[in-house]
């Protein structure tokens, strides 16, 4: 047995922030992680170029029950610190679009950048190590693992959600938080693609499959996102829809304006004004791929010369293009789910140091809890602040 102030369960994004921000205290610190590599998530995270903060973070971007609890971390932990880290380090990086940044070359350059903190600060890594018990003593916290067992004063959950199993995600965290008596407010996938099982609507998506369009605005439930979406042989995916997954529930209608820079009527009425002989598949595949314009005219609209169309009927063709509605079968779930919504209630967790009010010296931070942020960068910045808020106090 051996005695360790601090260890963190996860090596993960949150995890390995806490363990190099500890350690930079002069903390003593073993992480442990189930998997056999650090940091898998941030590896295929950004299609392998890791989106790892955004230049407009705000309160408003992450979704929460609690929805204050944020506020204090990311206010002393900003991306503006995290960016200082990136140079420090002489990663590469660039604005992609929306304040999200991005590395020049690869997600493992953010990920060395915490090895090699975590490296600075005599962190003590343990791979495929599996927790398998854990239990309160008066000094703090006593740890069974396939390595041997440990004792600490602070333990710090950093085990994430259940998004992308493949990677080893797991309810360790849920488990553990129930275990000493926290709240889990229910779990469901977010950032995540729809599924659409209706048949003529699920023929088009499968018709149109890679198909983008671009600047989009989905909505649901009173939420909106300028973004693409993109067509897939299972439905619809690309940033606006992830984005509104978050905000959708089963049964929820969505609604898709494809079109949302025109005043369509206006701009419908001109172009029957100007080229009345022009049919509307051949007016539509100047706005989409010519496939898609073809299907819609031919779905929708039953495409014929536009001299052929009454106002009230170009109107229809307007609002059908500008409020597209639709209402998804369900989503791809964990399996492709960029985050877990839901989580360890933030009502008993300190806003000031991610402590457990529960249970002393126990600490939660990053995905497990139920903090969720929009696509972008800022769940990696909420990782990195909830990160930096315990390494402070553990």
């Amino acid at each position: 047995m051996s005695f360790s102030p601090v260890i963190i369960i996860g090596a993960g994004a949150a995890g390995l922030m806490c363990a190099a921000q500890a350690a930079a205290r002069g903390r003593q610190v073993l992480l442990l992680d189930h998997a056999n590599k650090a940091g898998k998530k941030i590896l295929m995270s950004g299609g392998g170029r890791c989106n790892f903060t955004n230049l407009y973070v705000e309160p408003g971007n992450f979704l929460s029950h609690n929805a204050h609890f944020c506020k204090s971390a990311l206010a002393r932990y900003t991306q503006w610190d995290f960016i200082g880290l990136v140079a420090k380090h002489g990663v590469p990086y660039h604005e992609k679009k929306l304040g999200q940044l991005f590395c020049d070359n690869k997600s493992s350059d953010i990920l060395e950048l915490l090895l090699s903190e975590c490296r600075d600060g005599g962190v003590d890594l343990r791979l495929e190590t599996n927790v398998t018990q854990i239990d309160k003593t008066d000094a703090g916290y006593h740890l069974t693992t396939s390595a041997g067992s440990f004792d600490c004063e602070s333990l710090v959950i950093a085990s994430g959600g259940l998004s992308i199993p493949t990677l080893g995600a797991s309810g360790f965290g849920y488990q553990v938080a129930r275990q000493f008596g926290h709240t889990l407010l229910p779990t469901r996938a977010g950032l995540v693609p729809f599924t659409i099982t209706e048949p003529q609507l699920k023929a088009l998506c499968t018709e149109l499959s890679g198909t983008s369009v671009e600047d989009c605005v989905v909505s649901c439930n009173g939420q909106s996102f300028k973004e693409n979406i993109l067509f897939t042989h299972r439905g619809l995916s690309g940033p606006a829809i992830l984005q509104i997954s978050s905000y959708w529930q089963p049964g929820d209608a969505i609604s898709i304006n494809l079109l949302p820079h025109l005043d369509l009527p206006e701009w419908l009425a001109t172009q029957q004004r100007e080229r009345p002989n022009s049919e509307l598949k051949t007016l539509l595949a100047e706005l989409f791929t010519k496939k898609m314009a073809g299907l819609l005219a031919e779905q929708w609209f039953a495409s014929r010369p536009l001299r052929q169309y009454t106002p009230a009927e170009l109107n229809e063709v307007a609002a059908q293009l500008a409020d597209w509605t639709l209402v998804p079968a369900g989503t791809e779930g964990y399996r492709t789910a960029e985050v877990t919504l839901g989580g360890v209630d933030t009502r008993e967790v300190s806003s000031k140091t991610m402590e457990s009010q529960k249970s002393p010296g126990l600490y939660f931070i990053g995905e497990v809890l139920d903090v969720s942020g929009h696509l972008g960068g800022f769940n990696f910045q909420w990782a990195w602040a909830s990160a930096h808020a315990a390494a402070q106090y553990v």
